[in-house]
């Protein structure tokens, strides 16, 4: 398979991932009055969750398949 054809599919994927993490029902889970190190949880749950994607996306492009 053509590389940039499957470099695409994986960021298709990763988009979908992070439509599923952001959405209502993951976030109402993290919507709680707890804080994890002084940050409310539902912000450091969107925090960690968009840092993740940035570095699964950083790590597609990145990664040979040799």
């Amino acid at each position: 398979m053509n590389r940039s054809r499957l470099t695409g599919q994986r960021l298709a994927a990763t988009f979908l991932l992070g439509c599923v993490l952001l959405n209502y029902p993951l976030l109402f889970l993290f919507n709680r009055g707890t804080d994890l190190f002084g940050i409310p949880l539902l912000y450091a749950y969107i925090f960690l969750a968009w840092a993740g994607l940035i570095a699964l996306m950083a790590w597609v492009i990145e990664h040979r398949s040799d």
